[in-house]
């Protein structure tokens, strides 16, 4: 029941059909005064008044139909099978749990809260009454490696079933590092290379996506202060051995930055018959500095970029390999005093980068193909902004690993129930942008997830109950037809 002072409460109805009396509240001094004398006049519902349970997430029950479509429940109890749990609440719920947490746009453990009393959360996790806090943090203190790593498989099935089932002729993989950090200590955090907030301590995962898909095809955990490449070479060759596996005839392409450029990265992606590029840190290398520097005549991509392209590689490496050398029109920085003259001409001056490359396309095709590796960046600021991949939840490892692995979960599953709603909307572009036009998850809260409700069983059979919009309506319908549950 809200009321603001000034005006009326609205008239609510008792089990019983008697209706409340309503009050009426003036301005005595300050707002603050008349909300505290609504405040102490609202009393918990009687347990006969709670046959009308009121829900500010109904709409979850589309994530359970998806939960159930993907077979989540049993999919999570196998992960921990090997784990010997005689608890109510299991390690499977706890994670299902922390999903439903992240979509809901929660991030402290103790904003579980905010929802533990809304039936539709409930059943969702087929629970009478939520865990305590305390109960979610011991769950996560007693997960082990195996169970993280069967997680991660679990994740990679998910994401890759939609595009076997499509039978996608090509599939590009963007890996990067991105830091998570904390002010706190916990297990496996370093102090490292930190650029918003140095000194922290911080994980610094390598995550691999999936261009089409926008999602996360998994990531490889690591403390904070270590170099990008570490650990690289194994899981960039394992990732491409998974996507194999389920996608024999398809074109596998990757992206990589500087950090990954090394003889050993390039012939492993070469020998697998991998299309890449990858960022060449030049200014380490005085040769290609030098053939910068004489360079004379260079080719025009546009009235911004030109370019030249030469077959080289450094002394150490056994092939040579396509270098392109990329230059960018731009204005120069003007340091001086401010002037007030509008007549005074912009200098221009260069942009350099080096891109090395096997792939047999025209130089503008691999330039905007490199270049869309940017839309990573992206899905790492939606994962740490809405999906809050960027919260350490306690001190262990382990228990950090599956809080980042819900997270993924959360923003992969948003995903994933867009692309069972639509066919995709795209076709394969030069920068490799998702096939899908996808919604943010704060969209998807906003449009579907935080749509109160009431929910009520007339005659025995549960049903839900919501305002009379007909564009959600409509979108509320789809979901369920796409994910079977209609009826």
């Amino acid at each position: 029941m809200e009321t603001t002072s000034g005006v009326r409460c609205p008239r609510a109805m008792r089990s019983n059909g008697e209706r409340i009396k309503t009050q009426r509240f003036v301005k005595e001094g300050t707002e603050a005064a008349a909300v505290a004398k609504v405040a102490a006049g609202i009393q918990p519902l009687s347990g006969a008044a709670q046959s009308h349970l009121l829900c500010r997430s109904d709409s979850l029950l589309i994530i359970q139909a998806l939960f159930k479509k993907l077979n989540l429940r049993v999919r999570l109890k196998r992960c921990f099978q090997h784990i010997q749990n005689s608890k109510v609440i299991g390690f499977s719920v706890t994670t299902i749990l922390l999903i439903v947490h992240s979509m809901l746009g929660y991030r402290r453990l103790r904003e579980m809260e905010r929802y533990k009393e809304d039936p539709i959360v409930l059943r969702t996790l087929g629970l009478s009454r939520l865990p305590d806090v305390s109960t979610v943090t011991r769950r996560l203190s007693e997960v082990d490696k195996e169970s993280i790593e069967k997680v991660r498989e679990m994740n990679r099935d998910i994401v890759l079933a939609p595009l076997t089932a499509m039978l996608v002729s090509r599939l590009t993989m963007d890996f990067d590092g991105s830091v998570l950090s904390t002010g706190k200590f916990a297990e496996g955090t370093a102090v490292g290379f930190n650029k918003q907030k140095k000194g922290q301590r911080s994980y610094y995962p390598l995550f691999c996506t999936i261009a089409q898909t926008g999602q996360v095809l998994d990531m490889y955990h690591r403390p904070g202060n270590v170099h990008d490449s570490n650990g690289a070479e194994d899981f960039i060759l394992r990732r491409i051995q998974d996507v194999r596996s389920v996608l024999p005839r398809a074109q596998l392409e990757a992206r990589l930055d500087s950090a990954f450029f090394s003889d050993t990265h390039v012939d492993m992606l070469d020998t697998e018959d991998v299309e890449f590029t990858i960022s060449v840190p030049f200014e380490r290398f005085t040769e290609l500095k030098d053939m910068v520097e004489k360079r004379k005549r260079w080719r025009p991509l546009d009235g911004k970029w030109s370019y030249f392209e030469t077959r080289w590689s450094p002394k150490c490496w056994g092939e040579d390999f396509r270098f392109i050398f990329i230059r960018q029109k731009v204005k120069k920085q003007n340091k001086e005093p401010v002037q007030l003259d509008l007549f005074i001409p912009h200098e221009s001056g260069y942009e350099f980068k080096v891109i090395v490359t096997n792939k047999k396309k025209s130089t503008r095709n691999v330039l905007l193909f490199h270049n869309g590796r940017g839309a990573q960046e992206n899905i790492f600021g939606e994962l740490k902004s809405q999906c809050q991949m960027d919260y350490i939840p306690v001190r262990g490892l382990a228990g950090n690993q599956l809080y980042l692995m819900s997270a993924v979960l959360s923003h992969n599953l948003l995903r994933s129930l867009q692309m069972e709603r639509t066919q995709p909307q795209k076709r394969t572009t030069e920068k490799r942008s998702p096939l899908w036009i996808f919604q943010e998850a704060n969209t998807i809260r906003l449009h579907i997830l935080h749509r109160a409700g009431r929910l009520t069983r007339p005659g025995g059979k549960l049903r839900l109950t919501m305002s009379g919009n007909e564009r959600t309506k409509k979108t509320f319908l789809d979901y369920l037809a796409a994910l079977g549950a209609a009826a």
